[in-house]
């Protein structure tokens, strides 16, 4: 029920409730219960005044809502007067009732919740708005003064918050008012009480007291690790700065017996080296390694005493990686441009990512055999030993320098896992090779042997996105759990193109995104490309022998977007490899007729995916003549690869009309995935596009609010579009598979009208399914069920240049082989896309351009 309609109902049962007492009040005049009945509804009426905006997320002040209570007590009184006045025989009884719901709905209701945002807009708001000033002119007085007041606000008034009844009001002044008062009065307890002691050492100092004044620095310095960083950062910097003051006569080092050791870490580089989309054939400002390195070398200025180390994903992902592994392929004592740059770059270790192995192990330990800095795996076994493939782990023994000019050696281990599912996503080059442990366990079983080999610190570098709190023998994304392992000290994670310290899901906790913190444990996820840094630091202090992690802080630093920095060292070095590539990547194979683009991909027929599934038809068609699957239909599946994955509004495939060159190819089909097929039946297709259909929400067909089409948990990569029959999406029905693969809704049914050559398909016949060796090899609905799978050596992306070479122009259009079922006509359905979209609207106009989405996408409706 919504909203309105829950209000309009509520209304309706006062009403009634209200008519039942009239009829149970047999012995006052119709004037008088026309009174009461007024009074009620009224003191009703002032409830809802603020409850039902509050449903809504609105709150409402105290200025709006005095006339409904004002109106409230005025027929209260009006029929309190009314009933005394009465013949009624039950004037005690009708008094008592009427009492009894003033005391609810005025007394414990509206008149609290006046009370609660006149005090909150009185004491707390300006409070905040005094710190906030203070923050800004860095008047620490004036923060210490404030801070004090704020304290005493929340300690003696606060209770005012909970004193009526209403909980979605009640919790949204919580949430608007006293949460970030809390949050703030938290932030500023530390640097407060830190300026306290300084003032006291400097009163000291300024009498002439030296050894009361060190004695009030030296207690400070052990809370200068537990500061938070935050937008008041640079004021804290100026507090640190005077209690490090040189007049003193200490420093922390000397007097805390500390050093530091800084992480910084790298992730997902996926051979973006170079400052350069190869894609649209331009320089780009938004990745590049060499752009990242200019963030080493800054964060290495400010911390002598650091570590750095690469988490995967590194010889994949862009022509340049295709270039080096097919094109001019890698030859024996020939370094892999990834390699060379992190070489210069001095890289302490590295990790593989998933996709270090899309190439097969002999290009793999190719690549392995030039590097100058050590890889770790803790999780891939040879199927043939049972042995670990690769070093689980390494000790690194690093010289640290207080700022006294002390040295201590502090041996910082370092293993990495990677996700167990290599194993179906390049099952062609593994299988029979390697097997793969499960992450948790492998770092579990790993960490005791790095701390008994004598190490202090240990770093996990874990290709694995952030996952959940219950652990699942052979899961993808573990990090968050691998926070909980005991001995590890810092994490450098990836694989989910994501940052953090960040958002993350609710449904983490212990999670600190000011400190960077998961359980206690610093956390960076550097984004992808290049785009981001990952920075720990770790204050280290004695323990017995050797050292331990005191406490730490984590953060990541963006690349300059709008600026060219770059280290040009790197750019150097790569240049043959990066001219090469473009150079390749430039060949012309066709011509096309119109533009191709993806805005659209995830909501409609799109001409960029049915090149695809065209190519793979003809290709598969040619591969099985003469065999004994000649004379089965052939289906095509493809995928909207770019379309705005992972919150990135320029990601979507733009092929201008005119000249088809390989770069345009690589833009329709990014990975370097080899044709695949699978033998299905008719009800296996339907299964696999059920599992497809989850990229939708569930379209409320009475809902008049906005409601969001995509469903942006599910990954665009794994929406599958199936050419070669034709059929209707009904999104009105709850999808039948979550974004894993799980089955939720075992009787939904999402796909309607499927049809093979015009008729119902037949759930019986078998088809074959031209797809990739990630999709042949995964575990997707319907797929699974496969009596036959065949990988060919030729790259979905080849096949595509061939089919345009063949046909020299292309006329892209999508066949419209399958829709929306009618979607509800009331509902307001949105999705989002690149803001370009809106100047490539389609021409029957059932996309519109609403305005600006989140996050830099535009808004569409569609109808």
């Amino acid at each position: 029920m919504n909203r309105k309609s829950l209000k309009k109902s509520v209304v309706s049962v006062v009403l009634a409730t209200s008519l039942f007492a009239s009829a149970n009040v047999t012995f006052a005049s119709s004037s008088t219960q026309q009174i009461v009945d007024q009074a009620r509804m009224d003191m009703k009426n002032a409830a809802y005044a603020y409850v039902v905006p509050a449903q809504k997320g609105k709150i409402v002040t105290s200025k709006e809502l005095y006339p409904a209570l004002n109106k409230a007590k005025a027929s209260y009184a009006k029929a309190k007067a009314a009933i005394s006045k009465s013949n009624a025989k039950n004037k005690a009884t009708m008094l008592k009732d009427l009492d009894a719901l003033y005391y609810e709905k005025v007394t414990k209701g509206i008149v609290p919740y006046i009370d609660a945002y006149n005090y909150a807009d009185k004491y707390l708001n300006p409070i905040m708005k005094d710190i906030e000033k203070a923050e800004a002119a860095r008047d620490w007085s004036k923060a210490e003064k404030s801070y004090h007041q704020l304290s005493a606000q929340l300690k003696s008034r606060t209770a005012i918050l909970y004193r009526f009844t209403g909980k979605s009001a009640r919790d949204l002044l919580l949430e608007q008012y006293k949460d970030p008062a809390n949050a703030k009065r938290d932030e500023l307890k530390i640097p407060v009480t830190i300026y306290m002691k300084v003032l006291e050492a400097e009163k000291a100092l300024a009498a002439g007291k030296t050894e009361e004044a060190k004695k009030a620095i030296l207690s400070i310095y052990p809370l200068i690790d537990m500061l938070p960083q935050s937008n008041s950062l640079p004021m804290i910097k100026d507090l640190i700065d005077r209690a490090y003051d040189n007049k003193f006569g200490v420093d922390k080092e000397a007097a805390t017996g500390t050093f530091s050791l800084r992480i910084l870490g790298t992730s997902d580089i996926h051979t973006n080296i170079v400052n350069y989309d190869y894609y649209k054939d331009t320089a780009s400002n938004s990745l590049g390694l060499a752009k990242t390195a200019t963030l080493i070398k800054k964060a290495r200025t400010e911390n002598s005493n650091t570590l750095l180390f690469d988490n995967g994903d590194s010889i994949q992902g862009t022509p340049l990686g295709s270039y080096k592994s097919s094109v001019d392929k890698l030859e024996d004592g020939e370094e892999h441009p990834s390699i060379t740059a992190m070489e210069l770059l001095d890289y302490d270790g590295a990790t593989f990512g998933n996709h270090e192995f899309n190439y097969g192990l002999d290009f793999l330990d190719e690549v392995l055999d030039d590097a100058d800095f050590p890889y770790v795996n803790a999780n891939v076994r040879d199927a043939a030993t049972g042995k670990l493939a690769y070093t689980p782990y390494v000790l690194i023994d690093k010289e640290v320098v207080d700022a006294k000019g002390n040295k201590a050696t502090v041996k910082v281990g370092v293993t990495g896992i990677v996700p167990p599912q290599i194993l179906k996503w390049d099952k062609s080059h593994l299988t029979g090779k390697v097997t793969v442990d499960d992450s948790v366990q492998a770092v579990e079983k790993v960490v005791p042997d790095m701390k008994k080999a004598g190490a202090d610190v240990v770093v996990v570098l874990s290709h694995s996105g952030m996952g959940d709190a219950t652990h699942e023998v052979g899961e993808e994304d573990v990090t968050y759990l691998l926070t909980k392992v005991n001995g590890v000290d810092a994490i450098i994670t990836g694989h989910a193109h994501q940052v953090f310290p960040g958002k993350v899901d609710a449904s983490l906790t212990n999670v600190d995104i000011a400190k960077g913190t998961m359980n206690g444990v610093p956390v960076v996820m550097p984004g992808k490309f290049g785009s981001h840094l990952g920075v720990i630091d770790l204050t280290l202090e004695k323990d017995g022998q050797g050292w331990k992690v005191a406490s730490s802080k984590a953060e990541v630093r963006t690349i300059a977007k709008d600026a060219s920095d770059v280290d040009q060292t790197i750019v150097n070095a790569v240049k043959e490899a990066h001219e090469g590539t473009i150079s390749y990547v430039r060949q012309a194979v066709g011509t096309t007729t119109a533009d191709i683009h993806s805005y659209f991909s995830q909501v409609q027929d799109d001409p960029s995916i049915q090149i695809v599934t065209n190519a793979q038809t003809e290709y598969v068609k040619a591969k099985l003549k003469g065999t004994a699957n000649e004379k089965l239909p052939v289906l095509s599946a493809g995928a909207p690869f770019k379309a705005g994955t992972r919150s990135d509004p320029e990601y979507y495939t733009y092929v201008p009309t005119g000249e088809l060159a390989i770069k345009n190819v690589a833009d329709l089909y990014l990975y370097d995935n080899t044709i695949s097929t699978v033998k299905v039946t008719g009800a296996d297709v339907k299964e696999w596009l059920e599992m497809s259909a989850g990229q939708f929400n569930q379209i409320n067909a009475t809902k008049k609010d906005e409601q969001q089409l995509i469903n942006t948990d599910f990954r665009s990569y794994n929406y599958d579009v199936i050419d070669g029959v034709t059929y209707e999406i009904d999104v009105t029905q709850p999808a039948k598979y979550d974004p894993d693969g799980n089955l939720v809704n075992k009787d939904a049914s999402r796909i309607v009208n499927l049809q093979f050559d015009g008729k119902p398909i037949d759930l019986k016949q078998q088809f074959i399914v031209a797809t990739n060796n990630y999709r042949a090899n995964g575990t997707f609905p319907g797929v699974r069920n496969a009596t036959e799978t065949e990988v060919y050596p030729d790259e979905n992306r080849q096949a595509i240049i061939d089919f345009i070479l063949e046909k020299k122009t292309i006329d892209p259009s999508a066949d419209g082989n399958w829709k929306f079922a009618t979607l509800p006509s009331t509902a307001k359905i949105i999705f989002e896309s690149s803001k370009n979209a809106a100047k490539v609207l389609p021409a029957d106009g059932s996309i519109q351009y609403i305005g600006e989405g989140t996050d830099g996408f535009g808004k569409y409706s569609i109808k």
